[in-house]
């Protein structure tokens, strides 16, 4: 038998709630029904049963390149589209990957510069 990723835990210096409420916003997710602003930690749970996942407050701040990270994958919408509404939600753009055949992908920092990309989806 083996293990199955339960949690995916997110660092932040900020409120756990706010940066928790960015990341409900890009997956249309809800954080927990007892989670507010000044917890110190806030909870997102897949209702499909994925990983939950938890945002802690830590004294230090980001110091270098995340070295796991997320890839986002569209529905319904193309990259630009998934990328436009994140950075409206308050990412921002790192680096356009886009290679000139459409594939590739964006890389985004989320409010405390974690790193994630979108990649193309199934309308470009």
């Amino acid at each position: 038998m083996y293990p199955s990723i339960r949690t995916i835990t997110f660092d932040c210096t900020g409120d756990p709630y706010d940066l928790g409420l960015f990341w409900s916003r890009v997956l249309g997710r809800p954080l927990a029904d007892d989670d507010k602003p000044g917890d110190p930690e806030a909870i997102i749970k897949d209702p499909a049963g994925g990983p939950t996942m938890l945002f802690v407050r830590v004294p230090e701040g980001k110091t270098a390149k995340n070295r796991i990270h997320l890839d986002l994958q569209p529905a319904g919408r193309t990259r630009d589209e998934e990328v436009q509404r994140i950075r409206d939600l308050g990412a921002r753009v790192i680096t356009d990957q886009t290679r000139p055949d459409g594939g590739g992908w964006v890389v985004l920092a989320d409010p405390e510069g974690n790193e994630f990309c979108v990649e193309r989806g199934e309308l470009g």
